[in-house]
């Protein structure tokens, strides 16, 4: 049985982090863990987050926007098109320029409180 978010619902098992900044992918996957999350992925890179997806498909992703000098929109696109749930994470507020194709994925704002982050797996697939 999946580990339960404080709701009740069923935790991910197995969440992709796209982030490019070490302090914050290393927090994002402590508090996934603490959440009962029993697989988290790192990655710092659109190709490396391509690959991982390649590799095995992950039940949720949250996606930095702004990575060095690249966007994650390429890897959001290929998440949609798997069905796979998500969530936008930026330091950048509202001024963040979104495409059009996204502006219904939730979105994080750095630094997000653990509630936030909890929240954000639970509304996956809604």
């Amino acid at each position: 049985m999946a580990p339960a978010l404080s709701d009740g619902s069923s935790c991910p098992a197995d969440v992709l982090v796209v982030e490019d900044d070490p302090i914050i992918a290393i927090d994002f996957e402590d508090r996934l863990f603490g959440f009962g999350v029993s697989h988290v992925r790192t990655v710092g890179s659109v190709a490396q987050a391509l690959d991982a997806i390649g590799k095995r498909a992950p039940d949720f992703a949250l996606l930095d926007v702004e990575l060095i000098r690249e966007t994650s929109f390429a890897v959001a696109e290929r998440l949609l098109a798997l069905k796979i749930p998500f969530v936008f994470v930026t330091g950048y507020g509202a001024e963040v320029r979104i495409p059009p194709e996204f502006s219904g994925q939730p979105r994080l704002q750095k630094p997000c409180s653990s509630d936030a982050l909890e929240a954000a797996l639970r509304t996956r697939g809604a």
